[in-house]
């Protein structure tokens, strides 16, 4: 049985690992309330900005198919040779399985798609999955440090120009996103979203527009001049949402990680305190049971 001493080494141990944790998750809770907000705030501007695009594009035949020419570079769709893959993970660990998660599904696409003959790139935001994939040889086409310290439209435009030009280029002919959708504190989803060729509405949205001829909309300035500049516009948001998602995955996943080790340290100093108190009392009574040994050795 470990010493008194020891065990109360333990004990103050645990419980400073348990004022860390506590810290942490009140932390996490507070960044994942503002992170909430900013996703709320960007939702709707990120679907009108989509409804926008929807009505420039679906005029005469815009929404080209492959090998037809589209209204606009970005919209151009081709056969998946060469594809890259932006995986978005966090900076810090203490957050469960959320990077491994997202870095064992992006794993498996890669080899998914390398297996039907695709050449795959992965683009990396966060210092797991840069760490993750160089530790596999992963074939890494950039990476972005630093965008989780200033998360805001600039940093998503950067992240969009770097992957926009290789697309216009030919050098790719579909990037994808990989990252964990917020769902709740508890609950994030990794999902594999299509960012280029920008895609058009699913067919129930598209249903909710049927009954608008789209023909009765005129452009001022021309299509061709709106479209150049909103589908860059697209993407950015696109990207920066799915920042916002990830970050506030992040930090609901660390909250409830934080929370469960908490839980879990007040179990272990519960446990460490009966086995403080059991080899106490083992001790006092050992003691008694000398001097009483003793006494009766002086009475003999």
């Amino acid at each position: 049985m470990p010493s008194l001493k020891a065990i109360r080494k333990r004990i103050a141990s645990v419980k400073s690992t348990q004022k860390i944790t506590r810290a942490m998750k009140m932390v996490a809770g507070a960044r994942l309330n503002r992170a909430q907000q900013r996703i709320l705030a960007l939702r709707p501007y990120a679907v009108k900005t989509h409804e926008a695009l929807e009505r420039c594009t679906a005029q005469k035949g815009d929404n080209a198919g492959v090998g037809e020419k589209p209204a606009h570079p970005l919209l151009a769709h081709r056969p998946e040779k060469s594809v890259l893959m932006l995986v978005l993970t966090s900076d810090r660990g203490l957050c469960g399985a959320f990077n491994t998660n997202i870095n064992k599904r992006a794993e498996r696409e890669w080899h998914s798609r390398k297996d039907r003959g695709q050449n795959i790139q992965l683009a990396l935001v966060g210092r797991k999955a840069r760490d993750y994939f160089r530790r596999r040889n992963g074939p890494v086409f950039h990476d972005f440090p630093g965008i989780w310290e200033k998360l805001d439209i600039e940093s998503a435009r950067l992240v969009a120009k770097t992957l926009i030009d290789p697309f216009l280029k030919g050098e790719f002919d579909a990037i994808y996103l990989v990252y964990n959708e917020f769902k709740s504190a508890m609950t994030q989803r990794v999902v594999v979203e299509s960012l280029l060729p920008v895609q058009s509405m699913d067919a129930e949205q598209e249903g909710a527009h049927t009954h608008r001829s789209l023909d009765e909309f005129t452009f001022e300035p021309g299509r061709e001049a709106l479209l150049e500049r909103l589908v860059p516009m697209y993407v950015e948001i696109s990207i920066l949402r799915a920042l916002y998602e990830s970050q506030a995955s992040e930090f609901g996943a660390r909250m409830t990680a934080m929370d469960s080790a908490t839980k879990n340290a007040k179990e272990i100093i519960d446990t460490l305190t009966l086995q403080y108190n059991r080899a106490r009392q083992a001790a006092i009574t050992k003691e008694l049971m000398e001097i009483l040994g003793g006494a009766e050795a002086l009475k003999g």
